[in-house]
This record gives C-alpha cells, sequence and structure tokens, in this order.
C-alpha cells in the first residue's frame, strides 16, 4: 500500500508540474498573466506566403503584437491566401495600416509585420464574413530569394534581347584587339619616341632639356635687361648732360671756323703777306 501511495503521489507531482509548464506558457502567449483579450483580423494575401506558419508572430512596428492563428486559401479564388491572427487590444490598426512578410534571415520562416497607419485615418472595416480584414500588397510575400529569381529572369531575358548586339560588340573588341596586336611594333617605336620625348626616370628627355634651356635662355635675357636698363639710367643722367655740353663746344668751334674762312674771303691777301 505504501508503494503504490508512493506512486500515486510521484505521478500527480508530475501531472502537477506538466500542467505548470503548459500554463505558464499559455501565460506568456496570453499578454504575461494579464488575461487581455485579443481581436481577430482577417489579412488577405494575392499571392504567396511561403514562409508563414500558425504560430508566427505578428509584429507592428517591430513589436510583437500578436500571433497568426490559421491559414487557409480562398475558395473563391486560390491566388489568395487568408491568414487570421490574434491581435491585443489596442494594436492601432488603421485602413492605411501596411502588411508585408518579415523574413527571419536564411531560415525561410516569416512572421507578418504592420506598419504606418495615420492617426486619423479609419479603423479597418469588417468585410463579409463579418471580420475586420486588411488587404496585403500584391509583392507582400515576395521573400528575398524570389526577388533574386525574379532578378535573375529579368537579367536573363535582358541577354537574351540584346544577344546580337553583345555579339557585335565582342566581335568590335576581337578586331580591335587584333590591330593592336598588328601593330605592336608601331606602338613599341611610338611609345620609345615618347620616352624619348618625356624621359624616364631620373634621365630627362628633349622636352625636359629643352626646358633647362629655355630657363637658362631667359635668365640671361633677365641678367642682360638689368644691364641695359642700368646703361640707360646713366646715360639719362650724365651721358644726355656730356652731349649737350659737347654740342655747345662743337657749335662754339663750328662758328670760330665760318669767321675765319669769312675773313679769308673778304681780305685774302692777308693770308699771302700777313696784312
Amino acid at each position: 500500500m505504501e508503494t503504490k501511495a508512493s506512486y500515486i503521489v510521484t505521478g500527480a507531482f508530475t501531472l502537477a508540474v506538466i500542467a505548470s509548464v503548459f500554463g505558464f506558457l499559455y501565460w506568456v502567449q496570453n499578454g504575461a498573466g494579464g488575461g487581455s483579450e485579443r481581436t481577430i483580423y482577417r489579412i488577405v494575401f494575392a499571392g504567396s506566403v511561403s514562409g508563414l506558419r500558425p504560430g508566427a508572430a505578428v509584429l507592428f512596428d517591430g513589436m510583437r503584437v500578436g500571433e497568426v492563428t490559421k491559414l487557409s486559401l480562398d475558395p473563391h479564388d486560390p491566388r489568395r491566401v487568408d491568414a487570421l491572427v490574434g491581435l491585443d487590444r489596442g494594436v492601432p490598426v488603421r485602413a492605411d495600416t501596411k502588411v508585408s512578410l518579415a523574413f527571419q534571415g536564411l531560415t525561410g520562416l516569416a512572421d507578418v509585420s504592420l506598419a504606418g497607419g495615420a492617426p486619423d485615418a479609419a479603423p479597418v472595416a469588417a468585410d463579409a464574413g463579418g471580420l475586420p480584414t486588411i488587404y496585403a500588397d500584391a509583392n507582400a510575400g515576395a521573400d528575398l530569394t524570389q526577388a533574386a529569381r525574379t532578378m535573375l529572369g529579368r537579367i536573363d531575358s535582358m541577354v537574351a534581347e540584346n544577344e546580337e548586339a553583345m555579339r557585335a560588340s565582342m566581335h568590335n573588341v576581337e578586331t580591335v584587339t587584333a590591330t593592336l596586336a598588328k601593330n605592336s611594333q608601331r606602338l613599341d617605336a611610338v611609345m620609345a619616341g615618347l620616352e624619348t620625348l618625356t624621359g624616364s626616370g631620373d634621365k630627362k628627355g628633349d622636352l625636359g632639356e629643352a626646358a633647362v634651356s629655355i630657363r637658362k635662355l631667359a635668365d640671361n635675357l633677365d641678367k642682360r635687361t638689368d644691364e641695359i636698363s642700368a646703361g640707360l639710367v646713366r646715360f639719362s643722367n650724365s651721358g644726355l648732360k656730356e652731349y649737350e655740353a659737347f654740342a655747345v663746344d662743337g657749335r662754339r668751334t663750328l662758328a670760330e671756323i665760318h669767321k675765319v674762312i669769312k675773313n679769308i674771303n673778304d681780305h685774302p691777301s692777308q693770308l699771302i703777306f700777313g696784312r
């Protein structure tokens, strides 16, 4: 009897622990024990919702506000997927709230992401089923992998459409390359001429030597100009005065010579007899 009693006590304790764990999980999932009720919304996706599972989180501006409770295909339109989500009361869902899927890294799992909504926008209206309904954008369910596949498809289509042009471009490149290969010796000669003209390394080329010569010539001209300027200054100061004195003496001498010649003309006997 004592053994049976101990088994019963152990079993009851185990069941109590299991029930406590489940109760704790329920408490966490339903607002940390606040007993807050949730409002059910219907979200309509026009396309694939790959990665979305019942129990996935619903985020509003990055904060968890509920979870996905049910996923089903629209019986009237197989292109649509209906998702029922339970949101905490007080979540400001408006008619212009945007819906998308937020993928968790490379795992492929997705959460529902709600964002935006003007403060003065109208509340979400109830649809025919009696539930407030939000319609997601057409590309809301496109994950990164699908976007990459779509982009690769567009690139492939673009390459196919421009295949002839690309072939012509490649042919032109091959032609230019072949021409360069045939004229490689000429190109080497041109490069050698440029190297001789411009120089390489520490060796000056013809242009460098010409520049040095021009610089020397400019320096010499500058020195000569200074000397000529100094001579002109000296001439303007003292040379002009000397020239003026020389001109005055010259005029005086010419006047004396003129007087002597006139006197000889007037009295030639004086030149012969001294009278």
